[in-house]
């Protein structure tokens, strides 16, 4: 795959801001984003805690909670996909804009990883918790062991061993499918709150069927997620391996600091992975998702059918369907 000229991308760019910000020019001021359509419960349960004057953090993880604890979602928390072996192993992240941060990776037994991982940010002098030293931290936390692997689940997990077909399917989490490899596993949330700070949180039960011990950009700072008072928040979604090779959100919220607004900044940030990854990608979805500090909302995606959840201080909330690179 042949990518663009420097100076293209740099057009293209530019002119998706322009037309951004005509779209975005009627629309109120958004304090809460959300990635796909299960984004819109865990979106009024953040503006709720909103709504009672509660902190940016404890908005989006009061979402990322409604998540967690759907068992009929399979990519995060209980009832999520387990990995080739059976366990279902979750990560999360979650932090604020003043460079606070906690997350957890390959967590078992725990429902609210996201919880977790703000127990992290608050109760140890650490940025990352892994595996059983994090399940051992949320036990000695108070936190309570729950089997995440459902009978649902379980028997996707079976029938998927009778051929064990590793595959990436794009946009699974608003499809009705029975099995293969989920390419993006993630709920990822932004919010303000009242006072104009900003925080977020991403939470995921990663690939389905993954190898073990498998972890992807979800609950990586930077990677996954990024929140700077300053200019804005980003999350990603889609193939993990992806999103990491270009630090997305990182990468998304410098191009926001550098003056595009949320679409254009997501759109460079996919432009770049595709230029770099050509045709190892063909097959791939990610999206990026962002918000900024006056309440711009914006996506792209690297191809369609990524939806994501937009929340205004009203309460009003749609759904909108992201633009994408390819078709």
């Amino acid at each position: 795959m042949s990518g663009p000229s420097r100076r293209a991308v740099l057009a293209g760019a530019a002119t998706a801001a322009a037309a951004s910000s005509i779209a975005h020019a009627d629309t109120p001021p958004a304090v809460l984003v959300s990635t796909w359509d299960f984004g819109v419960p865990a979106n009024a349960a953040a503006h709720a805690v909103r709504q009672a004057s509660g902190s940016a953090l404890d908005m989006v993880e009061a979402g990322a909670r409604v998540a967690e604890a759907d068992v009929t979602n399979a990519s995060v928390g209980i009832g999520g996909f387990p990995d080739r072996e059976g366990h279902v192993t979750l990560d999360a992240v979650i932090m604020n804009g003043r460079g606070d941060m906690g997350s957890v990776c390959a967590l078992e037994d725990i429902v609210h990883a996201v919880s977790v991982a703000r127990r992290v940010m608050e109760a140890t002098p650490h940025v990352i918790l892994v595996g059983e030293g994090a399940r051992a931290f949320a036990l000695d936390q108070g936190f309570e062991t729950t089997r995440l692997l459902t009978p649902a689940a379980e028997a996707v997990w079976k029938r998927w061993l009778e051929t064990s077909d590793y595959a990436p399917r794009a946009n699974s989490e608003n499809t009705d499918w029975p099995g293969g490899a989920s390419d993006h596993d993630t709920i990822g949330i932004l919010g303000i709150d009242l006072t104009g700070a900003m925080a977020g949180a991403c939470t995921t039960s990663g690939m389905a069927f993954k190898m073990r011990g498998r972890v992807g950009d979800s609950p990586i700072p930077g990677a996954g997620l990024s929140v700077d008072d300053e200019v804005g928040a980003a999350t990603g979604t889609g193939v993990g391996e992806d999103i990491l090779r270009v630090s997305g959100a990182h990468a998304v919220v410098e191009a926001m600091r550098a003056g595009l607004d949320p679409d254009a900044a997501c759109k460079r940030v996919i432009e770049r992975l595709a230029r770099l990854r050509g045709d190892k990608i063909a097959d791939h979805q990610v999206a990026l998702l962002a918000l900024d500090k006056q309440g711009r909302a914006g996506a792209f995606a690297l191809r369609p059918g990524f939806t994501y959840a937009v929340t205004d201080a009203a309460g009003e909330t749609r759904l909108v369907r992201a633009e994408s690179l390819f078709s």
